[in-house]
C-alpha cells in the first residue's frame, strides 16, 4: 500500500473518530472540551483569563460554530455527531484543496524561474 494512502486512511479514521470531542465530554459530564473554553469558562475553571484572550474572543466568527450546522446547537446527541464528522471531512477538504494549490503555484512559480 502506497505511503499517501495510508496517509488518507488514517486522515478518515481521524474524521470518523471525531465525535469523541463531542460524546466523552457529554458521557462524563466534563462540560466543554479541552481547550475550547470562552474566557468566561476559563475565569471559571482557574480564576483568571488573559486580558488578551478576552479582547480579541470575538474577533473569528467560525463558519461552523460549535461544529455544527446552523440550528443544531441544541440537536440530539447522534446528530450532533454526524456534524461533527461533517465538518472533520469539510475542514480537510478545504485544507486539502489550498494545500494543492499552493504547491502547484509554488511548483509554476520555481519552473518559470529555472532558465
Amino acid at each position: 500500500m502506497k505511503p499517501v494512502t495510508k496517509l488518507w486512511i488514517g486522515i478518515g479514521i481521524l474524521i470518523l473518530l471525531s465525535p469523541l470531542g463531542l460524546i466523552l465530554p457529554a458521557r462524563f459530564g466534563a462540560g466543554s472540551a479541552w481547550g475550547e473554553w470562552s474566557s468566561k469558562e476559563l475565569h471559571k475553571l482557574v480564576g483568571y483569563a488573559p486580558p488578551g484572550m478576552s479582547k480579541l474572543e470575538g474577533f473569528w466568527k467560525a463558519p461552523m460554530p460549535d461544529y455544527a450546522f446552523k440550528g443544531q446547537a441544541n440537536a440530539p446527541l447522534h446528530t450532533q455527531s454526524i456534524s461533527y464528522i461533517l465538518s472533520a471531512a469539510l475542514g480537510v477538504i478545504v485544507v486539502a484543496a489550498l494545500a494543492i494549490l499552493i504547491g502547484k503555484v509554488l511548483a509554476r512559480r520555481e519552473d518559470s524561474d529555472t532558465p
